[in-house]
């Protein structure tokens, strides 16, 4: 099977990346709970979709649901660290054909992801502190972490079903009340990975048509609706009574 100089290499940098990450969770998890002002768990729910070969933008049609589980870790009024676990599907096709590969391949794919990732979050107003004169704030949230993807028979034999990823996402929260935050946050999935639809590199002088484009990375992205519950390790701001 013709293999481009890209795929050589993948294995090694998703080795390194993944050894950057474990590094990440194991630092951030040392961190000690008397820094924080509360900690959160919570949950979202919403939708995921995909961006790769078949598909360049986001198609209402292709939508499928997904879900997250999520402790949250407030060290300052303005930065917080996020663990997430979150569960969803994938879908793709080439129903709209967005070059002649695509309409000569008329493929689809279906796939059940899981991702663990640690993010940093950044809120732009103070609206945790006694102070805040807000009780929202805009933020924006960058992490690393693992996928591991199924439901696809592997046509290819050079690569695992865990990958590395990069989320990134913005959002805004609210407190509802003292111990109750909402929030809406929008986030893309930076991958370095090509068979999430199962259409990357194939053999060309092979004229069948069933490849893609092996130097464009798939990407996958989630939004959703979340509520949290905070637990205070130290007394409540007053400006939240």
């Amino acid at each position: 099977m013709f293999k481009s100089p890209i795929e050589k290499i993948r294995g090694s940098k998703a080795l390194w990346l993944t050894g950057l990450i474990a590094a990440g969770f194991f630092l951030f998890a040392g961190q000690k709970e008397a820094h924080a002002q509360y900690s959160e768990i919570g949950f979202s729910l919403g939708g995921m979709h995909y961006t790769g070969d078949m598909m360049r933008t986001v198609k209402p049609l292709s939508i499928r649901p997904g879900v997250s589980l999520f402790y949250r870790q407030n060290f300052s009024s303005v930065v917080s660290l996020r663990y997430s676990l979150a569960g969803g599907f994938l879908h793709g096709d080439d129903s709209d054909p967005i070059d002649a590969f695509a309409a000569e391949r008329q493929r689809e794919f279906d796939v059940f992801l899981l991702q663990g990732d640690v993010s940093l979050e950044y809120h732009f107003l103070d609206f945790r502190s006694e102070n805040a004169v807000a009780r929202f704030s805009p933020y924006l949230a960058l992490g690393v972490g693992l996928f591991y993807f199924t439901g696809e028979s592997n046509p290819y034999d050079n690569f695992s079903s865990i990958q590395p990823v990069i989320p990134v996402g913005f959002g805004i929260k609210y407190i509802a009340t003292p111990r109750v935050i909402l929030g809406a946050e929008y986030g893309a999935r930076k991958t370095f990975f090509d068979y999430l639809d199962n259409v990357s590199a194939g053999d060309m002088a092979d004229k069948n048509y069933q490849y893609g484009n092996w130097y464009d990375n798939d990407w996958y992205y989630q939004f959703a609706i979340t509520i949290s519950y905070a637990f205070y390790d130290i007394p409540c701001p007053h400006a939240w009574k």
